[in-house]
């Protein structure tokens, strides 16, 4: 099972978030994500745009994934957002994953002047754009609410079909969305192997409905957790809380019910708590 980090701060700057990222390389997570957000739940604050980010850390890392998570379909034409990836593909050399959602904070759209009504069937409209255009290179469509005429990706990037797509869902109409064109599902702020397995099961009656074995799509999960040193304490209800070793063994149980990665969301941009989870991130793939 590999281990993502998921670094949650609104203000932090670039170098704080570039020197996280490469911490996070260095100590043996997998992957690195962003969230995609133009205003924060919190009054006065906002975020840097995702993919400006991830492409820049792409470009000052070597191994890692770096991926959105997730990034909301209705703030970029469609037929943009296919031509962003397939360039994080290209400077990233293939390590990069589109994460993709709905929207569902209507402050930001409204700020934005973005629409917010009819979300599913936006996103619907711009997957019909966005997977052919990252699979086959190009894609003619018209929808009621988005168009791409006779459009193409020119150049591509190196990962044959263009990265994989993510989607975060959870409500049936998405799900379906998700077996239909994911390579790969996520559900998030989960704490128990228990009621992941009991989304999953949501998303295995989506698969049938379309005909789409479940096993080819990857589980992957967000979860927050904190290691504490002898002497610490924290207390979190939100939160996966103990020692190395006891996170460890909770966050390994996730495998039990199919999940492939974990995404750990780790509030702020805090180093010592992303160089105490090296070893958990090494256990976990040894796995």
């Amino acid at each position: 099972m590999k281990l993502g980090l998921v670094p949650y701060d609104p203000h932090a700057p670039f170098r704080d978030m570039r020197a996280l990222a490469q911490a996070a390389e260095a100590a043996g997570y997998d992957s690195f994500w962003l969230p995609d957000h133009l205003l924060s739940e919190e009054e006065d604050q906002g975020f840097w745009d995702a993919f400006t980010v991830l492409s820049a850390i792409a470009a000052l890392t070597q191994r890692i994934t770096i991926g959105s998570l997730v990034a909301c379909a209705s703030f970029r034409n469609p037929g943009l957002v296919a031509k962003i990836a397939d360039t994080l593909d290209e400077v990233s050399q293939g390590r990069f994953v589109l994460g993709l959602g709905a929207g569902w904070y209507q402050p930001e759209h409204a700020a934005f002047g973005y629409p917010f009504d009819h979300l599913t069937e936006r996103f619907e409209e711009a997957l019909q754009i966005i997977v052919p255009l990252l699979r086959n290179g190009q894609v003619d469509f018209s929808g009621a609410f988005v168009q791409a005429r006779n459009a193409r990706l020119i150049p591509r990037g190196p990962t044959p079909g263009g990265p994989p797509i993510l989607i975060g869902a959870r409500r049936p109409r998405m799900l379906r969305l998700v077996a239909r064109y994911a390579d790969a599902w996520n559900t998030n702020g989960h704490l128990t192997p228990a009621t992941v397995a009991e989304r999953y099961a949501d998303l295995r009656a989506a698969c049938a409905e379309v005909g789409r074995d479940p096993a080819t799509l990857a589980l992957t999960v967000g979860t927050e957790a904190r290691i504490v040193a002898p002497g610490e304490t924290f207390a979190s209800d939100d939160a996966i809380v103990g020692s190395a070793e006891e996170v460890r063994q909770r966050l390994r149980d996730f495998a039990g019910v199919g999940v492939t990665h974990l995404m750990l969301l780790i509030p702020g941009v805090n180093p010592e708590q992303v160089a105490r989870f090296a070893p958990v991130a090494r256990a976990l793939a040894d796995a």
